[in-house]
């Protein structure tokens, strides 16, 4: 059989920005890295770090940070499965301490269990330090999932992930409970910015915020997600800073909110489920550690690359949108960029 050739892929990358993003600790500014074939995310991204850093920066906050992995177990019968949920419950404490065991860098926070007939669903929750953690709590969970099926010989083993995690798939629970880090990002801008830096008002991207995310993602069945195209963003940053790209599925779902204050727009993106890291695989590699370290996300610095995430997401969602109040610009845009007219 003949051989395929071999060929590089090579992504069209571009810095944007600069973004000003407004810290729990401190304020900076910091230009982007974003690789994507859709080159007018480019200047979509930009004109939104513009007008943000008008209106005095992009204030970003990680409000959880907890990875997850769940364990499937079976019991001979609902009430038996029942019964060993209650002990299990009562070893909370022994059951963290065997995960963490695992790991120097592993801190547990929370067990969910879920009962389905005989069969059994553990969530395990923790803190994996400046690493994604997908490996981490994966370890730390099947040495429970080992400890469990050998100290509860009446338990099958099912599998060390059961999908109640949920990784790579979109899903109500990590909407609710969070996975990776959870982050907010917020702007308040002036009418007079969105009328001449957005060309457009407060009340008709408020407006269409409401009828296009909220009620459209309402009819079209969307899961705990509002928004135009938070996906975008996120694939552009995860390639070339070393992320599992494939973890945009969970990270796309989040919430952009628009809202009239007086005279000016609130606007803000909620993102539930940004699993990045600054150390582990593919970090090391030329490209993700030239990009992290311009960003100035070390090895100790992921809730950095969070608030960047976030802020840049924020910045491609509010350009959008205000190209969408106009009908027709976001037709001829893309046609101009993409086409040369």
């Amino acid at each position: 059989m003949k051989e395929p050739p071999q060929s590089s892929c090579s992504i069209p990358l571009r810095y944007v920005g600069p973004l000003l993003i407004n810290g729990p600790s401190n304020s900076y500014e910091v230009t982007v890295p974003l690789a994507t074939y859709e080159t007018p995310l480019w200047p979509s991204v930009s004109r939104g770090a513009r007008v943000t850093k008008k209106a005095g920066g992009i204030t970003a906050v990680v409000t959880h940070d907890a990875m997850a992995r769940s364990i499937a177990i079976e019991a001979e019968n609902a009430k038996q499965a029942a019964q060993c949920v209650e002990k299990l419950s009562q070893q909370r404490k022994q059951l963290f301490s065997i995960a963490e065991s695992t790991s120097h860098h592993l801190q547990c926070e929370e067990l969910s269990f879920r009962q389905v007939g005989s069969c059994i669903y553990i969530r395990l929750t923790g803190r994996t330090g400046d690493a994604s953690g997908h490996n981490m709590i994966t370890k730390g969970a099947d040495a429970m999932l080992q400890w469990i099926c050998t100290t509860y010989p009446e338990l099958r083993h099912i599998s060390v992930s059961g999908n109640y995690c949920t990784d790579k798939k979109v899903s109500s629970v990590n909407a609710i409970l969070g996975r990776g880090k959870s982050v907010v990002a917020d702007v308040l801008l002036s009418n007079e910015l969105c009328r001449t830096e957005l060309r457009t008002t407060p009340e008709a991207l408020s407006e269409l915020n409401t009828k296009k995310n909220l009620l459209g993602s309402i009819i079209n069945g969307g899961v705990q997600t509002a928004n135009a195209h938070f996906a975008n963003m996120l694939l552009a940053l995860y390639l070339p800073t070393g992320q599992d790209a494939a973890n945009i599925v969970e990270g796309s779902q989040g919430i952009t909110f628009a809202e009239v204050r007086g005279t000016d727009l609130y606007f803000s993106v909620s993102l539930p489920n940004i699993i990045v890291g600054t150390i582990g695989h593919g970090k090391d590699l030329p490209g993700p550690a030239k990009a992290l370290e311009h960003l100035g996300c070390g090895a100790e610095n992921s809730g950095r690359l969070a608030e960047i995430v976030a802020a840049t997401v924020l910045c491609g969602e509010l350009s959008l949108l205000a190209a969408q109040t106009k009908p027709g610009e976001l037709v001829r845009t893309h046609i101009s960029l993409e086409r040369g007219g």
